[in-house]
């Protein structure tokens, strides 16, 4: 269905609906995103304090290993013990210590005595003896820094462990005589990993050394993918294991010298993100709807309000293109279009004034113009009988020149009947009897009366039908048709002419022309030569003869047309029936031969 073909009350609630789903849509489109980009915002900044919170945890656990390590380097038992130089001694020593240290302290840290070469004395901790037991090179690599201590990250035997390293020494003649080292630290594992999850808000860790996870609290499928891509180099804002979505932050993890020994990597998933976008835009959608449902239902309910008061202006206006001039629009308020409606009441009003006051003027005009007319008509016929009659009074007549004026006054009267007769079956609708008559005949009966007319103007009548041609007539009638076509191009050319008549012939009608060389009919005449009252380049009537030629045509089931150029003459065409089955048909718009 076109838009075009909508009512106004079904345009206004599209546009409005179209309007107000797209307004929606854009709304929670935007609204979406910036949530969406908020809470990546947000998920960013808790990965970044992820960070934060495991820097502050991770160092406050190594100063508590280089403050557990300084305590014990310091008290002169243990000096006394590692001055011994008995590893037994070491042990027991170290080892009553250690017994001594809090719980939580002693179960997650490991304690080693080396020599200044590395050699392991003595390891207390929870660390199984395959991963602290032989030679400690990363003492020697220290060593550069000492007496300062030293710390980092340190991977032996594939794990990974947070050490911080510190040299004992011992006053000799000589000065300070390094004779121990203490390494602390922690063993990095995945329950190391989890308790810092559970310290920093739920982050993810993963803990990556060449070619192995140390430690992670993802599962393994998430675990795996991101580690390959880690070890690949993606440093993507967001990493996806296949299933779900992550936002990494990744820093190295240094030994003692500087060097990077494997990755951190703290994550923060997105599925959270998701599952409150998803709840965020079913929430969008639901209130979309709701309110695109209860827009529509109010834009509805207004538009009809608009629309009714142009419903009836438009009822109006069909009853006033009837006619009816009487009809009125209810004005309801003071807005526009109840201006609108008490304007159009008002112009109703003006136009039953003005109708009223033109059929008056009108009937007036038209009895003046009938009698004007009637009047024209009678004149030649009233005019012989009078004269007739005054050379019979007067003038003392042989017999014939006596019948001959008679017979002048009978065929006079005779033809003033007749045409009463016409106008009064033409204002009454009434017709004759139709007869066989010949064409030829009935136009050569028109054109007698009117030769000497012709004679005076110097016009030549030309008549161009065949003898045997007939065609079903009401033969008075038609004489007149003819007699007032000839007639009228006889007045348009008062200095000479011609007036050729001729007809063409088809199998069920007959068209008659009747064309002259006169100067010939304008466009805006032609429009409208047949209607009342209409008449051109004439200089008597009011243009009566046409309009009743033409009734008289279609009343044979025919019809009359004009074909003319202003200049260059005028054409008169008749289409008539030629059997009476025709006769009385409807008049056709495009007669055959136009």
């Amino acid at each position: 269905m076109r838009f075009g073909r909508l009512t106004l009350l079904w345009k206004i609630w599209l546009s409005t609906s179209v309007a107000l789903t797209a307004l929606f849509a854009v709304t929670g489109s935007v609204l979406q995103r910036a949530a969406f980009e908020t809470t990546a915002r947000n998920l960013e900044g808790e990965v970044k304090a992820g960070f934060q919170a495991y820097d502050s945890l991770w160092k406050a656990r190594a100063e508590m290993l280089a403050s557990l390590a300084s305590v014990l380097s310091s008290m002169p038992n243990v000096r006394a013990a590692f001055g011994t130089g008995d590893p037994a001694t070491i042990r027991d020593t170290t080892g009553e210590l250690w017994s001594r240290i809090a719980y939580e302290v002693r179960e997650s840290a490991i304690l080693l005595v080396t020599d200044p070469r590395g050699k392991l004395i003595a390891a207390l901790g929870s660390a199984p003896a395959e991963m602290v037991g032989g030679d400690w090179p990363v003492v020697r690599e220290a060593a550069a820094g000492f007496p300062n201590q030293a710390s980092g990250f340190l991977l032996r035997h594939g794990e990974l462990f947070q050490t911080v390293i510190t040299p004992v020494y011992v006053d000799s003649p000589r000065g300070p005589a390094l004779i121990n080292v203490l390494v602390t630290g922690y063993v990095v594992n995945h329950l190391v990993a989890a308790r810092l999850k559970e310290l920093t808000g739920g982050s993810d860790f993963l803990f990556l050394t060449p070619g192995r996870v140390v430690a992670s609290t993802l599962n393994e499928r998430a675990t795996a993918v991101l580690a390959r891509k880690l070890e690949g180099g993606a440093t993507a804002d967001l990493t996806s294991d296949g299933v779900a979505e992550y936002m990494p932050q990744v820093r190295d993890l240094i030994d003692v010298r500087g060097r990077p020994v494997g990755k951190l990597c703290i994550v923060r998933s997105f599925e959270g993100v998701r599952q409150s976008t998803a709840e965020l835009r079913r929430n969008v959608v639901l209130i979309w709807l709701g309110a695109v449902v209860a827009g529509l239902a109010l834009t509805y309910l207004l538009a009809r309000r608009i629309v009714e008061p142009v419903k009836s202006l438009d009822r109006a206006a069909a009853e006033v293109a009837r006619q009816n001039y009487d009809h009125r629009v209810p004005v309801r308020g003071q807005d526009e279009l109840s201006r609108l409606a008490a304007t159009f009441n008002s112009m109703c009003a003006s136009l039953t004034s003005a109708r009223e006051e033109l059929i008056r003027q009108e009937r007036i005009s038209t009895i003046g113009r009938l009698a004007s007319s009637i009047v024209h008509d009678l004149r030649h016929p009233l005019a012989a009988i009078y004269g007739g009659a005054e050379m019979m009074v007067d003038t003392e007549l042989a017999a014939p020149q006596m019948k001959r004026l008679a017979m002048n006054i009978y065929n006079s009267s005779r033809r003033i009947q007749e045409m009463l007769q016409d106008l009064l079956n033409v204002t009454r609708g009434r017709t004759g009897l139709m007869e066989m008559c010949g064409m030829r005949e009935v136009v050569l009966g028109a054109t007698e009366s009117l030769a000497g007319e012709a004679d005076s103007r110097g016009v030549e009548i030309d008549v161009e039908i065949p003898e045997e041609l007939e065609v079903p007539l009401e033969r008075a009638r038609m004489e007149r048709v003819f007699q007032n076509l000839v007639h009228n191009a006889l007045e348009v050319m008062p200095e000479g002419g011609a007036i050729h008549i001729a007809v063409r012939e088809a199998a069920d009608h007959v068209v008659v022309s009747v064309e002259d060389t006169g100067p010939g009919i304008s466009r805006e005449i032609r429009q409208r030569l047949f209607q009342p009252f209409v008449s051109y380049g004439k200089k008597n009537g009011l243009g009566l003869g046409l309009a009743l030629s033409r009734q008289t045509v279609l009343d044979h089931g025919g019809d009359i047309w004009v074909e003319s150029e202003e200049g260059h003459g005028a054409r008169f065409l008749i289409r008539l029936p030629r059997s009476p089955r025709g006769a009385g048909l409807p008049p056709v718009e495009a007669a055959i031969g136009r």
